[in-house]
């Protein structure tokens, strides 16, 4: 069985909920974990979950994130059922996370090109997750910020891999980047009242993380 987990996101400066991030999860052996291969979920379940999770919180929020990796992506079945989903939730706004793994690599920028201005056309938002961690260097992320409406740094991620003096360098640049293409900076992984002070003084809004709230179970009964 899967289902939605979902963690919240705010502007700090208005002190409003904006987003919830989607978390799906599996559950097995009597507790929730991470699916190990997402793409085996069927599309299908994905999206008939989506909805009925979009509906139980979209009156709360003004926008959902939902994660693809970059085949998931340029999938034609997936970016017609999102359209469809965002149109079937307007005036919540549907925000496609889009992750990077090794295999995806495989898939043509051309492709990726096309496919996310049909998904801007129509209304749908494209978020680039974890920039400055793994190969999302702003080279390899670059063509695609014509399209992006946000773009997400992971303090978590410069943590685990003991990258934490790194943190306030790479802040300063991204959040360059977001002004120069007008889009929004989102800051995950915050988990401390001094990691929450510091982007107040770097005069970043946007937040994710323990600190705010962690994921928890979205129940459809």
């Amino acid at each position: 069985m899967y289902r939605y987990f979902i963690q919240p996101q705010l502007n700090k400066f208005t002190n409003s909920l904006v987003g919830y991030e989607m978390l799906i999860r599996k559950y097995d052996d009597e507790h929730w974990s991470l699916p190990q291969n997402f793409a085996a979920i069927p599309v299908d379940e994905q999206i008939s979950l989506l909805k009925k999770t979009a509906r139980r919180i979209g009156l709360k929020v003004g926008s959902i994130s939902f994660n693809l990796n970059r085949r998931q992506f340029i999938d034609p079945q997936m970016e017609a059922e999102l359209i469809d989903v965002q149109r079937e939730i307007f005036p919540v706004k549907l925000i496609i996370e889009v992750t990077e793994e090794e295999s995806d690599k495989l898939v043509p920028e051309d492709k990726l090109l096309v496919t996310a201005r049909r998904y801007a056309q129509n209304g749908v938002q494209i978020s680039l997750d974890d920039v400055g961690s793994g190969c999302n260097s702003y080279e390899n992320i670059k063509p695609l910020l014509a399209y992006a409406n946000e773009i997400k740094f992971a303090m978590q991620n410069f943590r685990n891999e003991n990258k934490g003096s790194k943190i306030i360098d790479q802040l300063h640049f991204w959040k360059e980047i977001a002004d120069k293409y007008h889009i929004r900076l989102v800051v995950e992984g915050t988990e401390s009242a001094e990691e929450d002070q510091l982007l107040d003084r770097l005069n970043i809004p946007y937040r994710q993380g323990y600190f705010y709230g962690k994921p928890h179970l979205v129940k459809l009964e």
